[in-house]
């Protein structure tokens, strides 16, 4: 390949039953010309085979270890380094992404402008983003600001020789893997880049409710392992991630659950029945207002005032979601079990 690529990095792409968000993911990679490792996570729609046509290296995990995502980068970068000794760089992407082209010669070029920097990443776009109010909340979501960043998603290109030296991802981690490595890394004083640069097409498929409100449940309980994971280990402040959003959650889901409580109970005692109704306006009002607020912070970002005030109203909607993710993640904790995957595709 031109440019400065060359022989140096290699692609690592994860994937369930992906379908043809596989099939465009891959085919865009054999195109590159680069090394590129296929992780499969129990696929029944024929993702193993048709990887093996593109030419890519397969690993099949097996399914009595479970499945996370951050187990199959783990595998990924392995196979990489044992099969690729040349690469030095390697980029993770999902399978429901597929490369933009021009943005891995300018990934490369900017690690080999700052040798400080660990991982460059850039946006990541909805393929689809008309064909649902969810895939238009997702754009929104990765349309983040450029520069210096805390983390970066599931497409970044990274050194492998530090994914390596750090023991690579956390595999008990069902979500939020990315952010906990990257934590890790600007720890030992590494710097993670977010370029102004489209980076991946991303097809979340996300059309119901349902997936919406499973991929917060999910948000939840991930966010609650990594915050819980670095408290832990010593860190405080801005450096425990999904702290505040953790927080967050469970303020506005309580404190709403506790006035409603008192209002039902004091209704009657107090013999002012008008009591209930005037309270559950008085919450859907701060609910309003906050939604109000977050659509007007978002509205830069948004392709549309509507699509603004979408974000607001669901950002606040996703919290109950996230409270019981939380919940879900405290009851294994107590029960001893080991966290299994929440899939929210089709």
């Amino acid at each position: 390949m031109s440019g400065p690529v060359g022989n140096r990095v290699g692609f690592v792409a994860i994937g369930r039953n992906e379908g043809e968000r596989l099939r465009r993911c891959l085919t865009a990679l054999r195109g590159m010309g680069v090394p590129v490792v296929y992780v499969d996570s129990g696929s029944t729609d024929g993702s193993v085979e048709f990887a093996r046509g593109t030419g890519a290296f397969v690993v099949e995990l097996d399914t009595g270890g479970g499945f996370t995502m951050a187990r199959g980068r783990n595998a990924g970068w392995r196979a990489l380094r044992g099969q690729f000794p040349e690469v030095e760089l390697v980029h993770f992407i999902d399978g429901d992404c597929e490369i933009i082209p021009g943005w891995l010669d300018e990934a490369v070029r900017f690690l080999d402008a700052q040798p400080q920097a660990a991982v460059v990443c850039g946006r990541r776009c909805e393929r689809f983003p008309a064909r649902s109010v969810y895939n238009r909340l997702m754009d929104i979501e990765w349309n983040t600001p450029a520069g210096e960043a805390r983390s970066c998603g599931g497409d970044a290109l990274m050194r492998l020789a530090l994914v390596e030296k750090a023991g690579g991802f956390n595999e008990v981690l069902i979500a939020g893997e990315e952010p906990e490595l990257c934590q890790r890394l600007r720890g030992e004083g590494w710097k993670i880049w977010r370029l102004p640069h489209d980076m991946t097409l991303h097809d979340a498929a996300m059309t119901s409710f349902g997936q919406w409100w499973k991929r917060h449940v999910r948000g939840g309980y991930g966010a609650m392992d990594v915050a819980l994971r670095l408290a832990a280990a010593g860190l405080t402040g801005r450096d425990v991630l999904f702290a505040e959003q953790v927080r967050s959650a469970r303020r506005w889901v309580g404190g709403t659950v506790l006035v409603l409580v008192v209002g039902i109970v004091a209704a009657p005692v107090t013999g002012m029945s008008w009591m209930v109704p005037v309270t559950c306006l008085a919450l859907a009002a701060v609910w309003g207002l906050q939604a109000a607020r977050i659509a007007w912070g978002i509205r830069r970002r948004a392709a549309s005032p509507g699509a603004a005030v979408a974000y607001g109203f669901f950002t606040m909607l996703a919290k109950w979601p996230q409270v019981m993710g939380q919940r879900k993640y405290a009851a294994d904790r107590r029960a001893g079990r080991t966290a299994q995957i929440i899939e929210y595709k089709q």
